[in-house]
Protein backbone atom coordinates (compact mmCIF):
# COMPACT_ATOMS: atom_id res chain seq x y z
CA UNK A 1 0.00 0.00 0.00
CA UNK A 2 1.35 3.32 -0.80
CA UNK A 3 1.80 6.35 1.47
CA UNK A 4 1.37 8.95 -1.67
CA UNK A 5 -1.72 11.02 -1.40
CA UNK A 6 -4.07 11.03 -4.35
CA UNK A 7 -2.93 13.91 -7.50
CA UNK A 8 -4.38 17.05 -6.34
CA UNK A 9 -7.73 18.37 -8.95
CA UNK A 10 -6.78 20.93 -11.64
CA UNK A 11 -8.38 24.09 -12.41
CA UNK A 12 -11.25 22.81 -14.89
CA UNK A 13 -12.17 19.53 -13.11
CA UNK A 14 -15.33 19.68 -11.52
CA UNK A 15 -13.58 19.30 -7.91
CA UNK A 16 -11.24 21.89 -8.07
CA UNK A 17 -10.98 24.38 -5.16
CA UNK A 18 -8.60 26.91 -5.38
CA UNK A 19 -6.58 27.98 -2.34
CA UNK A 20 -6.80 31.04 -0.76
CA UNK A 21 -3.39 31.46 -0.15
CA UNK A 22 -2.09 34.96 -1.38
CA UNK A 23 1.93 33.98 -0.83
CA UNK A 24 1.91 36.03 2.39
CA UNK A 25 2.83 33.23 4.86
CA UNK A 26 3.20 34.50 8.48
CA UNK A 27 1.17 33.26 10.86
CA UNK A 28 -0.91 36.02 13.83
CA UNK A 29 0.39 35.40 17.02
CA UNK A 30 -2.76 36.75 18.94
CA UNK A 31 -5.55 34.55 15.88
CA UNK A 32 -2.89 32.05 15.18
CA UNK A 33 -4.44 32.44 11.48
CA UNK A 34 -1.60 33.23 8.41
CA UNK A 35 -1.79 36.73 8.15
CA UNK A 36 -2.47 36.53 4.18
CA UNK A 37 -4.74 33.62 3.64
CA UNK A 38 -6.59 33.85 7.59
CA UNK A 39 -6.68 30.42 7.76
CA UNK A 40 -6.04 28.65 10.73
CA UNK A 41 -2.62 26.18 10.91
CA UNK A 42 -4.69 23.21 11.13
CA UNK A 43 -6.43 24.16 7.89
CA UNK A 44 -3.04 24.76 6.43
CA UNK A 45 -1.75 21.20 7.51
CA UNK A 46 -5.06 19.47 6.51
CA UNK A 47 -5.71 21.30 3.05
CA UNK A 48 -3.59 18.70 0.46
CA UNK A 49 -6.25 15.74 2.27
CA UNK A 50 -9.40 17.68 2.48
CA UNK A 51 -11.92 16.99 0.31
CA UNK A 52 -13.55 19.81 -1.95
CA UNK A 53 -16.02 20.35 0.10
CA UNK A 54 -13.98 20.72 3.33
CA UNK A 55 -11.74 23.09 1.01
CA UNK A 56 -15.13 25.06 0.37
CA UNK A 57 -15.70 25.68 3.34
CA UNK A 58 -12.57 26.76 4.96
CA UNK A 59 -12.60 29.31 1.66
CA UNK A 60 -15.58 30.47 3.36
CA UNK A 61 -14.77 30.44 6.88
CA UNK A 62 -11.70 32.87 5.46
CA UNK A 63 -14.02 35.15 3.73
CA UNK A 64 -16.09 35.69 6.98
CA UNK A 65 -12.89 36.06 8.88
CA UNK A 66 -11.80 38.67 6.55
CA UNK A 67 -15.13 40.39 7.08
CA UNK A 68 -13.80 41.60 10.31
CA UNK A 69 -10.06 40.87 10.19
CA UNK A 70 -7.92 42.67 7.45
CA UNK A 71 -5.50 40.25 5.62
CA UNK A 72 -2.15 41.61 6.00
CA UNK A 73 0.98 41.35 4.06
CA UNK A 74 4.62 40.53 5.90
CA UNK A 75 4.85 43.61 7.35
CA UNK A 76 1.54 43.92 9.33
CA UNK A 77 -0.34 46.31 6.79
CA UNK A 78 -3.67 45.63 5.69
CA UNK A 79 -4.10 44.56 1.88
CA UNK A 80 -6.20 47.31 0.34
CA UNK A 81 -9.78 46.00 -0.54
CA UNK A 82 -8.19 45.98 -4.56
CA UNK A 83 -4.67 44.73 -3.86
CA UNK A 84 -3.71 42.36 -6.68
CA UNK A 85 -2.95 39.65 -4.79
CA UNK A 86 -6.49 39.85 -3.23
CA UNK A 87 -7.91 40.30 -6.93
CA UNK A 88 -5.78 37.40 -8.09
CA UNK A 89 -6.93 35.45 -5.12
CA UNK A 90 -10.98 36.38 -6.02
CA UNK A 91 -10.43 35.31 -9.71
CA UNK A 92 -9.09 32.19 -8.99
CA UNK A 93 -12.51 31.27 -6.98
CA UNK A 94 -14.74 32.76 -8.90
Amino acid sequence: MSDDLPPEPQRGDDDYVASPCISVCSVDPVTKSCIGCLRTLKEIGAWRTMSPEQKREVVEATEERAKVIPRRNASGQAFAKDHPKLRRFRNKIS
